[in-house]
């Protein structure tokens, strides 16, 4: 499987095992961490070439990208990676979509489990815990407004965390820094120090497409369409299921 996907990278570039290795620069979100590194593996295998990531979060990597940073591949919500694309940041048609992640909710390991697979239970959890924490990418945005949704946005509000693009709420969780924590699924169902309780109520979900684009000013475009094609490698599309995620 892995020699004949290496084939198809290789011919649908017109690129060889002896062309000479680039360097791929990407920028990647955490929560698409085990499917981006698993398209790196089978991109480097196949090629020859070698990819340096920065992991952060989707709101961090949408503000270097505005600033001037330059990389030859973007991962990124599918909203951002359209935003950045119209802006001329990102190479319009080059969009690849991959997976698609809900929220979940999880409390610290220390702390019982509780029911949320329904409004009414959401509410009474997050009613009970003296301290939340939401990431600020877009599970983070969507949770405040189910908090409103829900009739205890005010009440929520005092109480809410929301750190800075690219944390892990499992860690402030784990460390005891709050009682009930949302972020998307594939950061926190293989996340230590946590009870990972599932995801949010259908009613209530919000789901992202993540996506990734080559940068306008990409230093090695041709070899960087290769990455994209990884990325709806069926080896990688496996990986998104095991991560919690769906593939696209």
């Amino acid at each position: 499987m892995l020699c004949r996907i290496a084939m198809l990278l290789l011919a649908s570039l017109g690129l060889t095992c002896s062309s000479m290795a680039a360097e791929i620069r990407v920028l990647a979100p955490n929560a698409a961490k085990e499917s981006v590194s698993e398209a790196i593996s089978v991109f480097e295998r196949a090629t020859g070439h070698k990819v340096v990531v920065a992991w952060t979060g989707t709101e961090a990597i949408s503000k270097r990208v505005a600033e001037g940073e330059v990389v030859d591949v973007v991962v990124n919500a599918a909203q951002n990676i359209d935003r950045q694309s119209k802006d001329g940041k990102l190479m319009g048609g080059t969009r690849t979509d991959f997976a698609r992640s809900s929220i979940g909710v999880a409390v610290p390991s220390s702390a019982a489990r509780v029911d949320v697979s329904s409004s009414d239970a959401l509410k009474a959890a997050l009613m009970s815990a003296r301290t939340i924490v939401v990431s600020s990418g877009t599970s983070g945005r969507h949770m405040v407004e189910v908090f409103t949704k829900l009739g205890i946005g005010e009440q929520s509000k005092a109480k809410t965390k929301q750190p800075p693009s690219g944390a892990q709420i499992a860690d402030f969780l784990a460390a005891g820094e709050a009682e009930l924590g949302f972020q998307q699924v594939s950061e926190l169902v293989h996340a230590k120090g946590i009870h990972y309780l599932g995801p949010i109520p259908p009613g209530l979900q919000n789901y992202t497409i993540y996506s990734a684009a080559l940068h306008a000013s990409a230093a090695n475009p041709d070899a960087a369409k290769a990455l994209l094609e990884a990325l709806r490698s069926p080896t990688v599309q496996a990986i998104v299921r095991a991560s919690g995620m769906e593939p696209i």
